[in-house]
């Protein structure tokens, strides 16, 4: 007889996609109120005609397919062109503090945004303003500043291209580099350490490379809930026989097997294909442990066959051409021990070796890798380290091989390329000089913890944000929401409410924007924008639903109204010109970027166009013209997990969530249901604090300086390694201090958190 579950908790058995896909997708469109419209705006999206889904970042095949949305496409699709309005009667209902004990699904599930508001303190609620007046007001608040540094200027990643180099453009010929993006917080190792190694922060791939790869690893990413189109790829690959490697502390139902809704044998006969072909469960903060495995034990392959005679297993003439630093690589791996390698991966010498022998025997390897890699205190050496692994046989450059980042927001690696960046080189410099006549600073401005660790110390007192939802994002909430109420000025660009814009600051606005599903109709008549994806193809995207409201503006419209009003006419920026042809803004990008050379011809072309990479030709755009073998010291992530009562802590999307988005409290490949306030563990930790199933747990901080610590969840036996947690962001961003990050490039370590776990109430084993 097996045992009972705490409440909510069950086992699931289906593979990932199914029908299963299919009937979620169906209950969100009838939660929104969007049945029949909600199912023709599907058929719209990730066509040539339509708009791109504002989910993930993954391509589509040359952007022609006759059906290419996923079931989380589906949700943030519907959740976005939902008939639920949030008008002024709706904030007329709500004060402000009763919406704070709201759950941030409630919040964002009120419906679409439909008026500007402002809030009033009297009467503790937001009110409707007109857009003149909003864009007057907030333009003397800026203008008030004793300096633009004393700004923060947030972008999501959901922003178009157009909308992004504008905001770029504003905010410099204001007068800052403060430009905090959720790059920041997800990809940013990437950023910062490809360049380094490879001479380019994206990947090398294109999606055609899959068609080609013999065999494809998978470093901490889960692709069925976070970037679901890329399983018909993986499905294809693995049907075709080609062998798929995973490493990641949780196994990941879609990693495992899938079904494909656009199968019909596997739909009607409900079978699946298995996905990955090796699945390895490295602890949490273990990636840099394995990738040393992994090379050492290619190492060791390599030199065994010279000594037999043979050509050895490294691309000797790749290395000689077109790198440097191999040696050094080849000590520091040397002399790194196997116990040392075993002990904090937690993955044994023989399965390492097993999975070195693969890419050994493989002609063409593509790396894919996400925010488990990256969001570690060691997360830009983590990626250097997948480019080594990569280069030791040659696997960047050539068709089917290469390094994949699988960005997340649609559209978060475009707008770093049309320059949302706290570090502008001269490059871009010369570029806004050379197509709008003056030349802004080039000084550092602000990341994101940056920013808001400026702000709760009270240094930045306005803040703006183009989408997103900052606050609950950030690691440290508690530190974070205490700055936000500080600010004289918080501006929120958005389609929803959410509980940022809760965080009420002396003068707080909401101005409602257009989603991608809307038309978007200024003086030349429709507009469209563009969006690259995670391969460097940009494409064009073109709304058809109407406006929740007539007072509903696009992006674009909205950044130039803020510009016009705080700038006037300084630097004689025809914003107005811009707005009303989008042709025009491309222009100026291409000016500005000569990557995009004849934009607005190529844009129009079906499937779009591929921005240049570099590397993806073997041209490195290093200061030696060569990719670089670099050396990660160590292989631990933190010094704190030699005091083994510390677990490490990994936070985690639900199937039902999207970032900060919740579009339900089901996370069902894990068997959850109806709730969040669970976490995760392996059955032999649990027993040796004292604890079971079902008991009421507490999870503090194990760093920092100050006390961080939640109650209340809910323990799950799970099969997750010894040593390692697991729980839901945001909600145990809580336990994460702000400065507990990459110090390279500024990424919170949300994957890799130290923390103490001890039982609570009378439910809970001594601990």
């Amino acid at each position: 007889m097996s045992k009972k579950r705490p409440e909510g908790i069950r086992e699931y058995d289906h593979p990932a996609g199914g029908w299963d896909a299919l009937r979620a997708v169906a209950e969100t469109l009838k939660h929104q109120q969007v049945i029949f419209q909600g199912a023709a705006t599907l058929l719209k999206a990730n066509q040539p005609d339509g708009f791109d889904c504002p989910g993930c970042a993954w391509p589509d095949p040359k952007h022609t397919s006759s059906f290419e949305f996923c079931e989380n496409g589906a949700k943030a699709i519907t959740w976005e062109s939902t008939a639920k309005r949030a008008g002024p009667d709706f904030f007329a209902r709500y004060t402000i503090s009763e919406l704070w004990n709201w759950s941030d699904h409630e919040l964002e599930d009120a419906g679409r945004l439909c008026f500007p508001m402002i809030y009033n303190a009297d009467e503790d609620r937001y009110q409707v303003i007109e857009w003149s007046a909003a864009l007057k007001v907030i333009a003397d608040k800026l203008n008030a500043l004793s300096s633009p540094d004393q700004a923060e200027f947030y972008t999501s990643g959901r922003a178009s291209n157009e909308a992004a180099f504008l905001y770029q453009l504003f905010v410099r010929a204001y007068g800052t580099n403060n430009f905090p993006d959720c790059s920041n917080l997800c990809h940013e190792a990437t950023s910062v350490g490809l360049p380094q190694s490879i001479g380019v922060g994206k990947g090398t791939v294109t999606l055609e490379d899959f068609d080609y790869a013999d065999a494809i690893f998978s470093f901490g990413h889960n692709p069925g809930t976070n970037h679901p189109r890329m399983m018909t790829t993986l499905h294809d690959a693995s049907k075709r026989g080609c062998r798929i490697v995973a490493f990641n502390p949780l196994k990941e139902r879609a990693l495992e097997r899938f079904a494909a809704p656009q199968d019909p044998i596997e739909m009607g006969t409900l079978s699946s294909t298995d996905i990955a072909s090796s699945y390895y469960q490295v602890r949490a903060g273990g990636d840099l442990a394995a990738l040393k495995g992994l090379m050492k034990a290619v190492f060791e392959r390599d030199a065994i066959s010279l000594a037999a005679g043979g050509p050895g297993v490294l691309d000797r003439d790749f290395i000689e051409e077109h790198t440097q630093g191999i040696d050094d690589l080849r000590g520091d791996v040397e002399q790194t021990s196997w116990d040392d390698i075993t002990e904090v991966s937690g993955l044994s010498r023989t399965e390492l070796e097993a999975a070195a022998d693969v890419y050994i025997a493989a002609k063409n390897v593509i790396l894919c890798y996400g925010m488990g890699i990256t969001q570690h205190s060691n997360g830009t050496a983590n990626v250097q380290q997948l480019a080594n692994f990569l280069m030791l046989r040659g696997n960047i450059g050539r068709q089917g091989a290469g390094i994949c980042p699988v960005r997340g927001h649609s559209n978060v690696q475009g707008d770093r390329t049309v320059g949302i960046t706290e570090l502008p080189n001269k490059a871009l410099i010369d570029g806004i000089e050379r197509a709008f006549g003056f030349r802004p600073r080039q000084d550092k401005g602000h990341n994101a913890v940056e920013a808001v660790d400026a702000i709760a110390k009270g240094d930045s007192k306005a803040l703006i944000c183009l989408g997103g939802n900052l606050a609950v994002a950030m690691s440290d909430p508690n530190y974070v929401f205490e700055g936000m109420r500080k600010l004289d000025l918080a501006v929120h660009i958005a389609t929803k409410l959410n509980r940022s814009h809760l965080l009420t600051a002396k003068t707080s606005i909401i101005l409602p924007c257009l989603g991608r599903t809307n038309v978007d109709e200024q003086a030349s008549g429709p507009q469209s924008v563009t969006v690259e994806d995670s391969m460097s193809m940009v494409h064009a995207s073109k709304g058809f639903l109407r406006p929740p409201s007539d007072m509903v503006w696009s992006e674009p419209a909205i950044i130039a109204g803020i510009a016009k009003a705080t700038l006037g006419g300084k630097y004689g920026i025809d914003w107005d010109g811009m707005i009303a042809n989008y042709d025009r803004i491309r222009d100026k990008i291409e000016q500005v970027f000569p990557i995009f050379e004849n934009f607005n011809t190529r844009v129009r072309q079906p499937g779009g166009f591929r921005l240049d990479v570099g590397a993806s030709q073997r041209v490195w755009h290093t200061d030696s013209h060569k990719a670089h073998f670099l050396v990660a010291p160590r292989v631990d992530e933190d010094p704190l997990l030699a005091d083994k009562s510390l677990l490490v802590l990994t936070t985690i999307r639900s199937h039902g969530q999207y970032n900060t988005t919740v579009y339900n409290l089901d996370d069902r490949y894990r068997g959850v249901f109806g709730r969040r306030d669970v976490l995760f563990i392996n059955r032999e930790d649990l027993e040796a604090r004292g604890l079971k199933e079902g008991d009421k747990v507490s999870i503090a901080a194990g760093a920092g300086d100050m006390v961080r610590e939640v109650q209340g969840f809910t323990a799950i036996e799970y099969p997750i390694p010894r040593g390692s947690v697991a729980g839901y962001y945001p909600e145990l961003n809580v336990v994460i201090p702000l400065a507990y990050a990459d110090k390279r490039s500024g990424t919170p370590a949300y994957k890799g958190v130290p923390v103490r776990i001890r039982g609570i109430g009378a439910e809970a084993g001594a601990s």
